[in-house]
């Protein structure tokens, strides 16, 4: 994932520092927001085993047996959960002209429902830890327990909570991304326009777009499981879609966890929402994490680093994120 390095940063506001409460007043405050949450409860135990349990089958970087191995065990999971599953499979070129056997995994609930709602994540691991601070691992795999894992580790434990529910007025479309990582290494003398991220994103929106499938919105989780994670307000998301942003943050503050996402702007990212929002014309944003004052990485420390396994892993920001979705989707008529 590709990145704010390549773009200009927007950070626009200072957050004012939130005076410290007592004991009484904090459980007063977490009683008024739990009376206003809907839908079911999201667990951030949940989703962290799922993200364990991808990291289980290795780095999952294209053309790899683990790779395929997680693929199969991720679509299983959403049939599971009682979900449609289908597989879009693609060669794609990479960067360097490497044939990459990519598959966009599809799982839809409600699929009659003619007003849907898209959540999407990719699932394939950065073959070169190139953000590493030991040169001797730029070349080496990345686990990507939250640049990859965390997202699908929230899509299906979303599935998992809704997948049995008849409340929910609306369809919900699950994408899980292919080939998303295998952009052109910092390592590299290849030049790097932007276009060789996203590129199952690239391939599922120009599909969508002639098949004519159509979403209200679309939300993309990139990495939203780090510890100390805040997601800041993206710029493209902004671009296309403030509206939904406007939602999914009113959201997250209602549900008292205004501190995970602060009402400021981050950097634009050149990831998997521009070919949606673009080809597929679905007005999709992206909480990802920014980190202002990282040296190593506005994504944080691990990104793109051997080190982005599951010991940086928070169920803490899985359930802030996941429990935001919810309040979302079940606010929908």
């Amino acid at each position: 994932m590709r990145k704010y390095s390549i773009v200009c940063l927007m950070l626009l506001a200072v957050l004012a520092a939130c005076g410290s409460k007592n004991k009484k007043g904090a459980q007063t405050g977490e009683a008024q927001a739990q009376a206003q949450a809907i839908g079911p409860q999201f667990s951030g135990d949940s989703a962290y085993a799922y993200c364990a349990a991808q990291c289980a089958f290795g780095p999952r970087t294209m053309n790899s047996a683990a790779h395929d191995s997680c693929g199969s065990w991720i679509a299983a999971t959403f049939r599971r959960h009682g979900l449609d599953v289908s597989l879009q499979r693609a060669t794609l070129r990479g960067y360097d002209g490497t044939p990459l056997r990519a598959t966009n995994i599809m799982a839809s609930y409600r699929p009659e429902a003619t007003e849907r709602i898209l959540l999407c994540a990719h699932w394939d691991s950065r073959p070169w830890a190139d953000n590493d601070p030991d040169t001797a691992n730029w070349r080496k795999p990345v686990m990507a327990a939250n640049d990859g894992a965390s997202g699908v580790a929230v899509l299906l434990e979303l599935a998992r909570i809704i997948g049995g529910q008849d409340s929910l007025a609306i369809g919900v479309d699950f994408v899980c991304f292919d080939a998303e990582d295998w952009g052109v290494p910092q390592w590299s003398d290849a030049p790097d326009d932007g276009s060789s991220w996203a590129l199952g994103a690239s391939h599922w929106a120009a599909d969508a777009a002639s098949r004519g499938y159509k979403a209200r919105f679309g939300i993309l989780l990139d990495m939203v499981g780090g510890r100390g994670a805040r997601f800041y307000q993206e710029g493209i998301s902004m671009q296309y879609a403030p509206q939904v942003v406007s939602k999914v943050w009113a959201a997250a503050a209602s549900l008292g966890h205004g501190g995970f996402f602060p009402a400021a702007a981050g950097g634009m990212v050149n990831d998997d929402h521009v070919p949606v929002n673009e080809k597929a014309g679905i007005p999709t944003i992206d909480i990802i994490p920014y980190y202002p004052d990282c040296p190593e990485s506005s994504f944080g420390p691990t990104w793109h680093t051997v080190h982005d396994t599951m010991d940086n892993i928070d169920p803490a920001t899985l359930q802030a994120v996941g429990q935001t979705v919810v309040q979302v989707l079940f606010s929908e008529q």
